[in-house]
């Protein structure tokens, strides 16, 4: 989907930025009339509409490959299938000595995420935040994913007429290994995989206060996915402190993987506690169901989690 969300947004933009009278107060008359000359030409000259097309195409294939390669020329994502590191690492070769008395109820409660390497992850999300439940018995977790976007500074015009302008989640789900707890058995959109928390930092009175995670998932000894989060407890981040943070993930031996800031996304927050955004377009959305069809999402995900094992809260 990535390369269609990257044109969507520039079409957003576009629309939000024509001016003149609007209507219904979402879509701009001048708007309406550009989209009728463009079709109205695609429909009259072959030539043109063949050439659209190839050029669509060549984008396209040059999205994917940059993605292949590694290339932070469209800064979007990595797969990491030509950087010389085949298959992944095991728990024991990228855990660190914070890991020795790992607590998992304390590592309960909402995380901020600030980098994160993950190519099924939009690029342009921003105020994404874990919050982790624990069953009663303690041996399964719930993480509630959430994240909104595009974020403002990528999409100054369109950003608060997204539909997911006022948030959206995704729920993963764990088992947790008494023996291992470090170690999560993760399952999420239609997958499951290993969730290493490698890393974690604590303030003076022991509680939690940063983490790494790494995720990664091959296939006959051939890396297919890795996943890197680096998470806070606070929706701000200094330099000095991300700084340090990729200095433990390289002293992990994670750089190869895609721990390092050329391959990783910073995530803006711009304050996920505000009140929700309200706009035309916002009650356009509710108008046809789009806030009904995430809410069935979240409802019903989050029901599979207290049917498996009540919930600590």
């Amino acid at each position: 989907m990535h390369p269609l969300l990257q044109p969507a947004i520039w079409i957003g933009e576009v629309l939000h930025g024509s001016p003149g009278p609007q209507l219904a107060d979402v879509m701009p008359i001048s708007f309406i009339a550009l989209n009728v000359v463009v079709i109205g030409a695609l429909n009259t000259f072959a030539e043109l509409r063949t050439a659209v097309n190839v050029a669509l195409l060549a984008a396209f294939i040059h999205y994917v490959g940059c993605g292949i390669e590694g290339s932070k020329e469209l800064g979007e994502y990595n797969l990491a299938l030509d950087d010389g590191v085949r298959g992944c690492p095991t728990y024991e070769q990228v855990r660190q000595p914070s890991m020795a008395t790992f607590d998992p109820t304390k590592y309960t409660g909402k995380w901020y995420e600030h980098y994160f390497h993950d190519w099924t992850q939009f690029s342009d999300v921003y105020d994404t935040t874990l919050e982790i439940e624990l069953s009663r018995d303690g041996g399964r977790w719930l993480d509630d994913f959430a994240l909104r976007g595009p974020a403002p500074v990528s999409a100054p015009l369109s950003w608060d007429k997204s539909p997911v302008a006022n948030g959206a989640h995704y729920f993963l789900y764990g088992k947790l290994n008494p023996e291992l707890p470090q170690v999560i058995d993760e399952s999420g959109f239609g997958v499951t995989f290993p969730n290493y928390i490698v890393d974690i930092q604590r303030d003076a009175e022991g509680r939690y206060t940063e983490a790494i995670q790494f995720q990664c998932l091959e296939r006959g000894g051939v890396r297919i996915f890795e996943g890197i989060n680096f998470l806070t407890r606070s929706p701000q981040m200094s330099e000095a402190e991300a700084d340090a943070m990729f200095g433990r993930a390289a002293k992990a031996g994670m750089a190869p993987y895609g721990a390092t800031r050329e391959q990783m996304h910073a995530v803006p927050h711009v304050g996920a506690e505000t009140p929700p955004i309200e706009n035309s377009w916002q009650g356009l959305w509710r108008g046809i169901g789009f806030d009904k069809l995430l809410g069935l999402i979240e409802s019903s995900t989050h029901s599979q989690f207290e049917d498996t094992g009540a919930l600590e809260r």
